[in-house]
């Protein structure tokens, strides 16, 4: 059974299990020996830095979004990196980030509440993602400044949530 969307993941434990045995079973989850969590979180801040000249330019804003997305990916892909993995797939990568990073007992969430990725978080991640194929694909300017100003503050918040976990 494949999930409809990101809460069915989120709510459901045997979902998550199966889904992301099934990404592990075709290889778009990968065991890696090699931490490139500092590469990733490089090529996260320059597509954060990307994004922010393209705002404060106020010209391409779809490419802003796209980049935003990209900025949370590869910090996303840090994370995993970490933890001695890689994800050669967008939706593996979140499914992993769901089953490792929002599992926590309430000991754990009373003591690293700051730090944890937690449900809003993956849903922001998700979002920007749906966000992310609308710049990418539709014919039409769909982002006005306002909106990817804020979708570019809730990208730093979750990117310093990364990087502190990191850390």
């Amino acid at each position: 059974m494949k999930p409809k969307n990101i809460n069915e993941l989120i709510s459901n434990k045997k979902l998550l299990e199966d889904t992301y045995n099934r990404y592990l079973a075709k290889a778009l989850i990968l065991k890696s020996k090699n931490d490139l969590s500092k590469a990733h979180l490089a090529k996260s801040s320059n597509n954060m830095d990307f994004s922010i000249f393209l705002i404060e330019s106020d010209k391409f804003l779809d490419w802003a979004v796209v980049g935003l997305y990209y900025a949370v990916y590869h910090a996303s892909l840090a994370l995993l990196s970490r933890k001695g993995y890689s994800s050669k797939d967008h939706n593996a990568t979140l499914c992993f980030l769901i089953k490792n990073f929002s599992n926590f007992s309430k000991e754990e969430i009373d003591l690293i509440d700051e730090l944890s990725i937690d449900k809003q978080d993956i849903e922001f991640y998700a979002g920007l993602k749906e966000e992310r194929k609308k710049a990418s694909y539709s014919t039409s300017l769909l982002f006005d400044k306002e909106k990817v100003i804020t979708l570019k503050d809730k990208t730093i918040l979750l990117i310093n949530k990364i990087r502190t976990i990191l850390d």
